[in-house]
């Protein structure tokens, strides 16, 4: 049972506690004993079980809350939090970006079952340091929640939080939403509000990934990525609206006119973040339910790649089919962290479509480093197949596509502060090359042979008749 990944028939999404209930039923969750060290172990146990198990740790530390880690570390354990396949996982993401379901307000919350108006952070949450150089804790899987001054719309991302003072975090906010909302209230002196909501659904997850124009609420994404409006609940001291079934909420203001030294950190390409002045977070109250999940992301784990790359994949896939009707499918490798490598799939396409489709590639997201463009008979979530694609139809002379002095990601160490070059490669089969050149070996009949009826799992060399060894 351990390796069905398959969601049960007539499965919905999963909230959080039904999900880790999901991962013990089916083996994939690891239950360590109480007392992790949330400096360093807790990061290294969760590294070891990578991908084949979720991580959960009662007691962690010195304190009585529990911590999980690795939950939506696979891309199939992904889908099936949310009752889909993975083959329809960038479909369902797509839908629910296009027709998203507007939240309901409850007055019955569990995140606010117990209040600390004192939110001196470090005595009443488990924050974990992870890698070796990390500067200290910091918050990895909170839903930084913000809301327009304008439009009084939300805008729901994740943003690495750095535990700066008992009531203070550092934040990394790159050139997004969340900075356009805070930069409005700050042109006019003031601070904006803002929620940090830690342990929520899969749908919730992943959908605050969600590459969507300013004023779109990520949570009404959730809602319909869940299959009906997601359950929400106004701040105590904002008119914040968020997750009434999240485990911990952390009510505050990022302060206008204020920097403080963040970083450095370890970030999704495996190296670390900088360390510079940041925007800052005064903590004002947290709030939270009883006997509270802590939920943490280790960072450039496959949990923080995959949340990453899914809804990347999505936004980039309708891009592309928008212009290009050839485009089969899309993949962002793992091996390119979840954002740099970019693999597509073509059905039957002209003389240098390929080569457009690749440009057209760099231009969905500046993110994207390198483009392999491949056939449909490759599969292209198999790297093994991407490569043999490049050994056998791809020629440097004819097929390289260079481009230098774009704009990539800051993140990328091998860039001048993400001013740097692309390189793109169409893997595709040349056009008008003779039929049997690239014709694909195989043998006839191959996935139809019943290996169970052919196979003998008793038999040893010992009982066949005349075998000497």
């Amino acid at each position: 049972m351990a390796n069905d990944t398959s969601a049960p028939a007539g499965t919905k999404a999963m909230t959080l506690r039904p999900w880790l209930r999901r991962l013990e039923e089916t083996g994939r969750l690891a239950i360590a004993r109480p007392g992790v060290s949330l400096r360093h172990e807790l990061g290294g146990i969760a590294n070891r079980l990578d991908g084949r198990k979720a991580t959960f740790f009662p007691a962690a530390g010195h304190g009585g809350m529990a911590v999980v880690s690795g939950l939506l570390s696979d891309r199939n354990w992904m889908a099936e939090a949310l009752g889909l396949t993975s083959a329809t996982l960038l479909g369902a993401f797509q839908n629910a970006v296009a027709r998203p379901v507007r939240w309901v307000e409850t007055d019955n919350a569990p995140c606010q079952q117990i209040i600390h108006e004192d939110g001196n952070l470090l005595p009443l949450l488990p924050i974990p340091t992870h890698n070796e150089h990390d500067s200290g804790p910091y918050i990895t899987a909170g839903l930084l929640i913000v809301r327009s001054p304008g439009t009084g719309i939300q805008n729901v991302a994740i943003h690495r939080l750095q535990v700066s003072g008992p009531r203070e975090l550092g934040a990394l906010l790159l050139p997004r939403h969340t900075l356009a909302f805070f930069n409005e209230a700050e042109a006019d002196g003031r601070d904006l509000d803002a929620a940090i909501v830690i342990g929520v659904s899969p749908a919730c997850l992943l959908a605050s990934q969600a590459i969507v124009p300013l004023n779109t609420d990520e949570l009404e994404i959730a809602g319909a990525l869940s299959g009906a409006p997601l359950e929400v609940v106004k701040c105590l001291g904002s008119e914040l609206r968020v997750p009434a079934d999240a485990e911990i909420v952390i009510e505050g203001r990022i302060k206008a006119n204020a920097r403080a030294m963040e970083g450095p950190f370890g970030e999704f390409p495996q190296y670390y973040g900088e360390r510079a002045k940041r925007h800052v977070i005064a903590v004002d109250r947290v709030t939270h339910r009883r006997d509270p999940l802590f939920h943490t992301i280790v960072g450039g784990g496959l949990e923080h790649l995959l949340l990453g790359a899914i809804p990347r994949e999505a936004t980039i896939l309708s891009t592309l089919r928008r212009n290009f009707p050839s485009v089969r499918d899309i993949h962002l490798a793992l091996g390119g962290v979840g954002r740099y490598h970019l693999y597509v799939q073509l059905g039957s396409h002209n003389r240098g479509e390929a080569k457009n489709v690749i440009m057209g590639c760099f231009a969905a997201h500046y993110d994207i480093k390198h483009v392999v463009a491949v056939d449909q008979d490759v599969d292209i979530h198999d790297p093994r197949s991407v490569e043999w694609a490049v050994a056998t139809r791809f020629q440097a002379d004819r097929d390289l596509v260079v481009v230098s002095g774009a704009q990539g990601s800051k993140l990328d160490p091998s860039t001048d502060d993400g001013y740097g070059a692309k390189m793109g490669l169409d893997a595709t089969i040349p056009h008008g090359a003779p039929e049997m050149r690239f014709t694909r070996i195989r043998v006839p009949g191959q996935e139809e042979i019943d290996l169970a009826a052919r196979i003998d799992p008793d038999a040893t060399l010992a009982t066949i008749p005349g075998w000497q060894p």
